[in-house]
């Protein structure tokens, strides 16, 4: 609650180019609260209509995007001795890598788009697609529809809770839970595609 309202000031005095920061820090790598900047900005875009819900969902792709290519290219080319350096000094968790290692291999590239609903491994997802040196045309392309899908979940659900403050502040808990369901089910929907036309 503390840190929302601390958010809300920082919105506030910021605009646009708070929710830009936020997010491009977060996505290269950086664990800074960037989905919850998003949410409190489309909650005011709402409430006090100094944003507009439109603009915010464009410039939280941009942003996101850039800040995966940024992770990609830090992860791809300083290896993973420099990731395991900075993921000392954020004080990231080993298992949010192993965790994103064992998608890589199960999921393959689909990983960097449901990643980003997942809580902790939109931080660790662009340098770890760098570190395994995943293609740079399908982290680009992956890279991009997580980012607007996330992007426009996001903000679609700071905007539609509205005048609901209380209620934003329980759901921010829970919007990973259910953004990482649908990215799932999207996973798997691919998968089984993927499948059916391998049997044919």
């Amino acid at each position: 609650m503390h840190l929302l309202h601390h958010l809300r000031d920082f919105v506030l005095n910021y605009g646009y180019w708070a929710v830009a920061v936020a997010l491009l820090a977060e996505h290269a790598g950086i664990p800074v609260p960037g989905e919850s900047t998003l949410l409190v900005a489309s909650f005011l875009a709402y409430s006090e209509h100094r944003l507009q819900v439109g603009w915010l969902v464009f410039i939280a792709t941009c942003a996101c995007a850039l800040g995966g290519v940024f992770g990609y290219a830090l992860g791809y080319f300083g290896g993973r001795p420099l990731v395991e350096r900075y993921q000392n000094f954020f004080r990231i968790p080993s298992h949010a890598l192993d965790r994103g290692e064992l998608l890589f291999a199960r999921y393959g590239a689909s990983t960097v788009f449901f990643a980003r609903f997942i809580f902790g491994m939109r931080v660790v997802i662009g340098p770890l697609a760098g570190v395994l040196h995943m293609p740079r045309r399908r982290f680009v392309v992956f890279n991009f529809l997580g980012a607007a899908a996330w992007a426009a979940l996001i903000s679609s659900a700071g905007y539609f809770f509205g005048h609901h403050w209380s209620t934003l502040v329980r759901t921010v808990s829970r919007v990973n839970v259910a953004a990482g369901l649908v990215a799932a089910g999207v996973v798997v929907y691919f998968l089984w595609r993927r499948r059916r036309s391998s049997q044919i």
